[in-house]
C-alpha cells in the first residue's frame, strides 16, 4: 500500500466528530510495529503509538481522524472518494487526512531512527477538544513520555505546496461588556442615562485597536468588536444597558489582565461590568528549533521553496502542544477548501508531502 491508497482508505471512514468511525483501530493494526495506548473520556478517542529505536530525541506526528460534517452542495458522495483530474473529493481530504496518511505511511515505512518516533490521534479536534489530545498529553505527561518535538500535519499552505510552516498561533479572548444606564422615554432624554450615547465617544479607542505593536512572529493583537445589542426595537424608548461583544486574536504580547486594564482606563466613569473568557493560548516556536530547521531544509529539498514561518490563521492542537513546552510546527497541504463542499487536494500534494515527512525523519539527527 502506498500513501495515495491509505489516505483512500482513511477518507472511506465517516468520522465526523467526536466519532472516529473504526479508523484509529485501522491505524493502530496498520503500524503493528508499534506500542498503542488508548485515553478515551466522553466518547472520544485519543490513540499514542510509539516505537524506540534507541536512545535519543523524540519525534511526535499529530493529528485529528474526524472531520466536520459534510453539508450539502456536493457533486459526490463525500465519503466515497473520487479522483478526478489529479484531485481526491472527500470530505477531510485537506483537513486533515492527507496528512494522517502522510505520516503514517512514512512511519510504516521507517526502519531505523536514532531515538524514539511516535504518533498522536485524537477524534476531536473539530470539535470542542476537550477531551482530545490535551487528555493524551496529561497522561504522557503522567510517564514521563511527552515528546521533544512535534509535527502536527494540518494542512497550512496558502497557495503553493510547501510555502508556509505555522511556528506558532494566536490565543483567542473573548470579551463582553456590559454598559448599564437609565431607561426612558425618546423625548425626555435628560431624564434617562443612554447607554448608547455614553460608549458613542469611547467607541473609537476600542473598534479595532491594536493592544500591542506585534512582533517578528505575530501581528499585532486586535480587539475586534463582534456585536452590540441593546433596547427593544422600538423608537421611543432609551435603552437600560447595552452589551458589546468582542475578540482579540491575541499575540504573547496581550494578555486578559492587559486588557482589562485597557478597558478600565476608558470606562472608569461608567456603570460597566467586563468578562474575559480565554479559548486558547498564544504560543511560538523558535526559529532556530531543531524541528523548524530540519523541516525547512526537508521542505526545500522537495520542492525548492524557501518556506515561510506563519502563526496567522486559527487555532489548533498544537496550541496544546506547545502549552507542555513541546517544540512543534504545523506543516500540511494547501487549505484552499476545508470544510468546504468538494474539499479535495491533489495527488501531487499528498506524495510531497510524504516524501517531505520521509526526508525529516529520515536526516532529523543526521
Amino acid at each position: 500500500m502506498n500513501v495515495v491508497d491509505l489516505l483512500l482508505k482513511l477518507l472511506s471512514f465517516e468520522s465526523i466528530t467526536p466519532d472516529d468511525a473504526g479508523s484509529l483501530q485501522y491505524i493502530e493494526t496498520y503500524l503493528d510495529g508499534f506500542e498503542a495506548t488508548y485515553v478515551n473520556k466522553e466518547g472520544v478517542k485519543n490513540l499514542f503509538l510509539t516505537k524506540k529505536f534507541s536512545e535519543g530525541p523524540h519525534l511526535c506526528f499529530a493529528g485529528h481522524v474526524d472531520v466536520v460534517p459534510a453539508g450539502d452542495g456536493w457533486e459526490t458522495d463525500p465519503f466515497v472518494p473520487v479522483i478526478k483530474n489529479g484531485n481526491i473529493y472527500a470530505r477531510g481530504t485537506q483537513d486533515m487526512k492527507s496528512g494522517v496518511a502522510a505520516f503514517v505511511q512514512v512511519l510504516k515505512e521507517i526502519e531505523t531512527f536514532q531515538g524514539r518516533l511516535s504518533i498522536l490521534l485524537t477524534s476531536d479536534e473539530e470539535g470542542e477538544a476537550t477531551y482530545g489530545t490535551v487528555i493524551m498529553l496529561e497522561y504522557l505527561k503522567e510517564i514521563a513520555l511527552l515528546p521533544d518535538y512535534c509535527i502536527v500535519a494540518e494542512p497550512t499552505c496558502e497557495t503553493t505546496f510547501g510555502d508556509a510552516i505555522k511556528i506558532g498561533r494566536r490565543g483567542s479572548i473573548n470579551g463582553y461588556l456590559t454598559v448599564n444606564g437609565r431607561q426612558g422615554h425618546a423625548a425626555y432624554p435628560e431624564k434617562a442615562v443612554n447607554p448608547v450615547h455614553q460608549i458613542a465617544p469611547l467607541l473609537e479607542k476600542i473598534a479595532g485597536v491594536n493592544l500591542d505593536s506585534g512582533d517578528d512572529d505575530f501581528a499585532p493583537s486586535q480587539m475586534v468588536i463582534t456585536d452590540i445589542r441593546g433596547g427593544m426595537e422600538v423608537t421611543n424608548v432609551t435603552p437600560s444597558s447595552l452589551r458589546i461583544m468582542f475578540n482579540v486574536r491575541n499575540s504573547t504580547k496581550t494578555t486578559q489582565e492587559e486588557i482589562k486594564i485597557h478597558i478600565e482606563t476608558l470606562f472608569k466613569d461608567l456603570d460597566y461590568s467586563l468578562e474575559l473568557t480565554q479559548g486558547s493560548y498564544p504560543f511560538v516556536t523558535t526559529r532556530d528549533s531543531k524541528i523548524v530547521k530540519q523541516l525547512s531544509k526537508s521542505i526545500e529539498t522537495v520542492t525548492g521553496l524557501e518556506t515561510k514561518l506563519s502563526t496567522a490563521g486559527g487555532t489548533s492542537d498544537a496550541r496544546f502542544m506547545g502549552a507542555f513546552g513541546i517544540d512543534v510546527v504545523e506543516f500540511g497541504v494547501i487549505n484552499d477548501t476545508i470544510h468546504a463542499p468538494n474539499e479535495r487536494t491533489s495527488i501531487e500534494e499528498v506524495e510531497k508531502l510524504y516524501t517531505v515527512f520521509k526526508e525529516t525523519v529520515t536526516h532529523f539527527n543526521a
